[in-house]
Order: C-alpha cells, then sequence, then structure tokens
C-alpha cells in the first residue's frame, strides 16, 4: 500500500471523526429540549435521534455536500494538507466548545478551518467568496428565521390550547415533542452529515480518485452513521446550557422550538445551503422564552452563545492554519 493510500485513508478516518464529533458536540441541538421538558429520559432521547439522523439520507438530496465540497474554497487548491488542517482545526474548536458547554456551531468550525488551510497554501484567491459570503450570511438569518417561526407556531399553538388544562396540554405536547424531535433531528442529519461528505468527496476527488466530483453511497451510509453514532454518544455539558441554562421549558414550549427550527432545516437542505443547527435551535428556544416572557430568556448565556458563533469561524481558521503548517513541513 503505497504512502498516499495511507495519507487518503488517515483523512477519510479523521473526517469520520469530527463527523462523529459533530453529532456528539450537537445531540444538545436535538435533544435538549426533550430531555429538559423530561419527555424522554438522556438514554432514549440520544437513540431517538440518532435513528432520525441516520435515515436522514432517504429523505434529502445532496446539495449541501457539494457546496461544501466545492463552494467555499476551490477544489484546484484543495490537498491532503488543506483537509488535514481543515479536519484537526474544526474537530480542535468543537472539543473546546464542548469542554465549556458552549453551543458553537460544528459548520461553521468546519468552513472556517477550510479558509484557514487554504489562506495558508495558497492566498485570498483560492477562495470561492459567493459560498463563504452565503455560510456567513446563514450565521445571523438562520436564528432569526428560527426565532420568528417559533414566535409565530408559539402564538397559533398557544390560542389554539387556551382554554384546555395545564395538566391536558401537558399531556398533547409531550407526545408531540416526539414527532417535532424527530423531525429536528432529521433535518439536523440530512444537513450536518452532508458537511462531512463534502469534504471527503473534495479529497478523494482532488487525489484522482473520482473523475467527477459526485458523492457515492458509500460516503454516504459513513456520513451519516458516524454523526448517528456521536448524537448516540451525547454531548451532556451543552445539552444542559440548551435545555435548562437558556430558557425553562414545557412539552409545549418544545414542540414549537422544535418543529419551527425544523421547518428552518428542511428549507436548507432542500435549497442546498449549509447552516447551523445550533443557531437554528438557539434562535428558536429564545423565540418561545420571549413570547412567554422576556424576562424568561436569560440573556447574558445567549450573550455568550452569540460570542461563540461570532469567533467560531475564526479560531477554527486559525487553529487549521497552524496544522497545515505543521502538516506540510512534518509529513
Amino acid at each position: 500500500m503505497d504512502s498516499t493510500l495511507i495519507a487518503i485513508i488517515f483523512l477519510v478516518a479523521l473526517a469520520l471523526f469530527f463527523d462523529f464529533l459533530n453529532g456528539f458536540h450537537d445531540a444538545a441541538n436535538s435533544i435538549a429540549t426533550i430531555v429538559a421538558t423530561r419527555v424522554l429520559s438522556p438514554r432514549y432521547a440520544v437513540m431517538w435521534a440518532a435513528f432520525f439522523n441516520f435515515i436522514a439520507f432517504a429523505v434529502f438530496g445532496l446539495g449541501v455536500a457539494k457546496m461544501l465540497g466545492k463552494g467555499i474554497v476551490e477544489l484546484s487548491q484543495v490537498d491532503a494538507y488543506v483537509i488535514f488542517g481543515t479536519l484537526v482545526g474544526a474537530s480542535a474548536w468543537n472539543i473546546i466548545t464542548w469542554y465549556f458547554g458552549i453551543p458553537s456551531s460544528s459548520s461553521h468550525a468546519l468552513v472556517g478551518g477550510l479558509i484557514g488551510a487554504a489562506l495558508v497554501k495558497t492566498g485570498p484567491e483560492a477562495l470561492v467568496m459567493s459560498g463563504i459570503l452565503k455560510t456567513v450570511a446563514a450565521i445571523f438569518i438562520s436564528p432569526i428565521v428560527g426565532l420568528l417561526l417559533a414566535m409565530i407556531l408559539g402564538v397559533i399553538v398557544y390560542n389554539l390550547v387556551s382554554k384546555q388544562t395545564p395538566s391536558k396540554v401537558d399531556h398533547w405536547f409531550r407526545k408531540g415533542q416526539l414527532l417535532s424531535a424527530a423531525a429536528y433531528s432529521l433535518g439536523h442529519g440530512g444537513n450536518d452529515a452532508q458537511k462531512t461528505m463534502g469534504i471527503i468527496a473534495g479529497l478523494l476527488y482532488s487525489a484522482g480518485y473520482m473523475q467527477t466530483f459526485d458523492i457515492p453511497l458509500w460516503i454516504v451510509l459513513s456520513a451519516h452513521g458516524a454523526i448517528a453514532l456521536g448524537t448516540m454518544s451525547g454531548g451532556w455539558r451543552i445539552v444542559k446550557t440548551m435545555g435548562n441554562k437558556l430558557s425553562k421549558l414545557r412539552p409545549v414550549d418544545g414542540f414549537c422550538a422544535e418543529g419551527a427550527a425544523s421547518v428552518v432545516l428542511f428549507g436548507a437542505s432542500a435549497l442546498g445551503v449549509p447552516i447551523s443547527t445550533t443557531h437554528t435551535i438557539t434562535g428558536a428556544i429564545i423565540g418561545v422564552g420571549t413570547l412567554k416572557n422576556i424576562k424568561a430568556v436569560k440573556w447574558g448565556v445567549a450573550g455568550n452563545i452569540v460570542w461563540a458563533w461570532i469567533i467560531t469561524i475564526p479560531a477554527a481558521a486559525a487553529i487549521s492554519a497552524a496544522f497545515y503548517w505543521i502538516g506540510v513541513r512534518v509529513f
């Protein structure tokens, strides 16, 4: 087995490790509300979310994968060192933010990693600015849309159940949350797993193992399997932040937040736009919290989360740039 093939196998494994971390880090997005409202125990919640993470490949197209594979950095500039720096930068940032319980975006960590490594290799001409600007715009758009949709859905649902007893509402929406959590996990798997697919396909294409840029079935299944396993492992530090520290949730609130966020994720995946599931669900939780009472949202916690969003791309880019430089000189 030649050294090039060994390097490719190692990088594919590293990409799937990042995908595992993505699921581990973002498990909070899928399960925080159903755990916080005690609809499911943590153990069953992660199993529920992981199942829908995995089967998402049967629902969504591959527009997001193609966008990440060739829409952030010119394919001609992608090589093993760029992929190495990208994956180490994104994975390191995920581990750092998990340790501190900060719900940052794995998606934007990956984008930042690509940018950092490509800048060190070639400079600004390696970047596809149209794709980067679209991704950066989503940092601001997805939480706002999630917030607004959650408020709209909340107004509709709260009015529909206003004459019912709290116990009856709680009973209905404890069941309803199973559906909304399933829809959200489906959207999460459909958008986030595709980002790793794009990285692996870009690597294989640049190395000459694929004649055209495409996403074969084995990459699709591997990526969905890795993110599902990560979700089953559960990033409990972030679950606590999303489920308890941001706003106190009831089952009806969790249903509205997850339902609104699911709509955003389904729409983005259909359009082939890589967005942050973290940003989307955070905006939705803030939306339902604000609808109840503006004081129901812990704005200090929300502010810390927003700062993490802002620094994710440059922080991951910096780590990626350093490891690209190390990789070129060591390997």
